[in-house]
């Protein structure tokens, strides 16, 4: 890959616990919250948790981590736009008949520090109407491959196939790479969508939840229920609505019983991953022809 990421362990995660004191969080009695529609309205409640005063603080002390910036000089700004950001779908892998290649995981806001550094911000629905931040990872690469989509494809949906990294933007019939990690999985000039069901179906149609390499934890299988891999084991963090039903991808988040105080990991749709995660400098790149 051209880009790394590594997992951060719970006690790490730059003092989220004062960052996700700012908003209550389910209990296991409340259940899972109920989807949100991806509207207007939904987005500005997420940008506004990201432009909260707790928010701003923790941020502060994110980008000074490294001495590059005094926390009180870092005086981080939230960038006005809020993006969806989607990963592939199990229920299109599995080729369940109408189901959408992505599902919503998250809404990610970008934070720009004085000195330029930039971080995304990924909002998960709390309670009530709430939104709530549960994770910091540098760089701004959600905003970046959405505005990247939207002009090599327009009206496309973008989404990220973790497994390998890889971003890419598609519409009813194609799929189209917006990075080097994509442009390996299907070339320069993408493929069919049909072409890429049946890549995926190969490469992870063995993976999913209650195939026995799933059930055996080998690398946490596939899916939400997936179980954690090796090294810190990971708070329960949101759960993913399956899109599969109405086909569309702005099937929403729900979020699961409950979230650990220590901090959240954003239980991500994929290889049982944890997300709390804090993406090294080397960066990758857009396609060459993007």
């Amino acid at each position: 890959m051209t880009a790394t990421t590594r997992r951060l362990a719970v006690a790490t995660a730059l003092a989220a616990t004062a960052l996700l004191a700012a908003a209550p969080l389910a209990t296991a009695d409340e259940g899972p919250a109920a989807a949100p529609k991806l509207t207007a309205a939904t987005l500005e409640a997420a940008h506004e948790a990201a432009s909260a005063p707790a928010t701003l603080d923790t941020l502060s002390r994110f980008f000074a981590r490294e001495g590059a910036v005094a926390r009180t000089a870092a005086a981080p700004r939230i960038a006005a736009e809020t993006v969806p950001v989607r990963t592939l779908s199990a229920a299109f892998v599995a080729g369940r008949p109408g189901a959408a290649p992505s599902t919503l995981d998250y809404l990610a806001a970008t934070a720009v520090s004085s000195d330029g550094r930039k971080a995304s911000l990924w909002t998960v629905p709390g309670a009530g109407a709430r939104w709530q931040v549960v994770n910091i990872a540098t760089g701004d690469d959600e905003a970046r491959y959405t505005a990247l989509g939207a002009r090599k494809l327009p009206g496309g949906t973008v989404f990220r196939e973790p497994q390998i990294d890889a971003w890419y933007v598609h519409d009813a019939s194609r799929v189209l790479p917006l990075d080097e990690d994509a442009t390996a999985a299907v070339g320069a000039k993408g493929t069919t969508l049909d072409a890429y069901r049946t890549r995926v179906k190969e490469a992870y149609g063995d993976k999913l939840p209650g195939s026995g390499y799933a059930e055996s934890g080998k690398a946490g299988g596939y899916g939400p229920e997936a179980a954690p891999g090796t090294g810190a084991a990971p708070a329960p963090g949101p759960a993913l609505a399956d899109a599969a039903a109405t086909g569309t991808p702005d099937t929403a988040l729900t979020t699961v019983s409950t979230m650990a105080g220590a901090g959240a990991l954003l239980a991500l749709a994929l290889g049982g991953a944890t997300a709390v995660r804090h993406r090294i400098r080397t960066r990758r790149h857009p396609a060459p022809d993007a």
